[in-house]
C-alpha cells in the first residue's frame, strides 16, 4: 500500500503529462475528450472549452456541460441543439464533458440509394468498410425524406444518471429537410470509453435545428466517409471523475439511451 501511494502520484503525473501532447498524425487521430461511461453514469461537468476541441479538428459529436444540449461539430463550428430542438453556435469559452473531434477527410464515397431506417443505414455503410477494427467519419449532406432526432433538458445537481435523463428527452420530427447528418463509427472494442457502432448526430442546411438522430429515411444521397487508425483519449481531471467508480459494465444503459422507441 506504501508503495501503491508513493507510485500513483507519479503514475497520474504521466498521465496528465501524455494527454497534453497532440499526435503527430493529427490527421487520422479521433480525439476523445472522458468515457461513455463517465457521462453514463451522471459526471455532466467537464473542464475541457470548445476553444481546446476545436484545436482537436474540425468536426464532431459531444455535449455540454449540465448536459446542455446535443452537440453538432461541423465545418470547424461548433453548435448547441438545445431541449427545444433549435441550433445555435456556441462560444469558445462553453465548456464539455464528453466529445469526439477529428480532422474531416473523404477516403470514398459511398452511393446509397434509399434507406428506410438508420438502422438499415448502419448496415448498408458497414457491408461497404474495409474492416470493423478502425474508426471511420461519416457526412451525409443533402434532403432527407424523414429525420428524427432527440435532445434533454439541462441538469441540475445533483446530477441523475443518464438513462434517467432521457426519460424526460424531447423528440423532433422533420420532413423533406435539408441538413448534414454526421456521425463516427467505432469499434465494438471501445465498449466504457466510446460508443461501439454508430454514434450519429444531424443539423439542418440553415443551421438551426438538429439533435441526436434516433432514425431518418432518404434517397440517392453519398456519404462521404474518412478512415481513422489512431485514437487519442484525453481523461478530465475534474474531481467528480477521479472520484467515480467506473468499473461496473454500463452495455445495458447504453443500448437504453441510444435506442429509438419509435418505429420508422
Amino acid at each position: 500500500m506504501k508503495l501503491f501511494k508513493k507510485i500513483f502520484p507519479i503514475a497520474f503525473f504521466l498521465l496528465i503529462l501524455i494527454g497534453s501532447f497532440s499526435p503527430a498524425n493529427a490527421d487520422e487521430t479521433i480525439y476523445q475528450y472522458s468515457t461513455i461511461d463517465s457521462l453514463l453514469l451522471g459526471n455532466y461537468d467537464g473542464d475541457l472549452t470548445v476553444s481546446e476541441l476545436k484545436t482537436h479538428g474540425d468536426f464532431g459529436i459531444g455535449t455540454f456541460n449540465g448536459l446542455n444540449g446535443e452537440m453538432v461539430f461541423i465545418d470547424g463550428e461548433v453548435y448547441r441543439v438545445g431541449y427545444n430542438g433549435k441550433a445555435a453556435a456556441v462560444d469558445n469559452l462553453t465548456r464539455v464533458p464528453f466529445a469526439d473531434a477529428l480532422i474531416f477527410k473523404t477516403d470514398s464515397i459511398l452511393k446509397i440509394d434509399s434507406t428506410s431506417s438508420l438502422e438499415e443505414l448502419n448496415q448498408k455503410i458497414t457491408n461497404a468498410l474495409p474492416s470493423t477494427n478502425i474508426f471511420f467519419a461519416i457526412r451525409i449532406d443533402g434532403r432527407f425524406s424523414m429525420m428524427r432526432t432527440r435532445s434533454v433538458p439541462e441538469q441540475k445537481k445533483p446530477y441523475p444518471p443518464l438513462v434517467e435523463v432521457v426519460k424526460n428527452q424531447s423528440i423532433f420530427k422533420f420532413t423533406e429537410i435539408e441538413g448534414s447528418l454526421i456521425g463516427i463509427k467505432s469499434p465494438s472494442y471501445v465498449k466504457g470509453i466510446g460508443v461501439p457502432g454508430f454514434h450519429w448526430h444531424f443539423i439542418t442546411k440553415d443551421r438551426t435545428a438538429g439533435g441526436h438522430v434516433l432514425g431518418c429515411q432518404f434517397k440517392n444521397l453519398v456519404a462521404k466517409v474518412g478512415s481513422y487508425s489512431s485514437f487519442f483519449l484525453q481523461l478530465p481531471k475534474t474531481k467528480s471523475f477521479l472520484d467515480s467508480d467506473l468499473s461496473n459494465d454500463k452495455e445495458k444503459e447504453l443500448k437504453k439511451v441510444e435506442k429509438d422507441s419509435i418505429k420508422d
